[in-house]
């Protein structure tokens, strides 16, 4: 058996950067946090700003930060579009979409915890 402190910042950005996250806020956290339950990774923080979320994750070294990113995002997709296809047809018309394609992510090694979650806090 090992220990690890494995933590990251991770921001996902809307797809054409539309400042429609407010809209879906509550919705996208509880999706995440859904997402996370039982996973191998932890949701420390989330705060959402305009048109992008940042997120400070705790994880195992067992998945990887794709894994991680790749479940966060097409959950919360499908569960957006589930809840609220009415609202977001508007903006993406019939592509099931509301994430860019790709992310930000950085390793918390280099600044501290704290740090991190202040910038994370004062999103928005």
């Amino acid at each position: 058996m090992f220990k690890s402190n494995l933590k990251i910042h991770l921001i996902f950005v809307v797809k054409y950067r539309k400042n429609i996250i407010k809209n879906f806020e509550e919705d996208i956290k509880k999706s995440f946090l859904k997402s996370s339950k039982d996973r191998d990774f932890e949701i420390l923080l989330m705060e959402a700003d305009l048109n992008h979320i940042h997120l400070l994750i705790e994880f195992k070294p067992k998945v990887s930060i794709t894994q991680i990113a790749r479940c966060l995002k097409k959950e919360s997709v499908f569960n957006l579009w589930k809840d609220h296809s009415y609202t977001l047809i508007k903006y993406f018309w019939k592509e099931k979409t509301f994430w860019s394609d790709g992310y930000f992510v950085s390793t918390v090694g280099e600044a501290s915890e704290e740090t991190i979650r202040k910038y994370i806090e004062n999103q928005g």
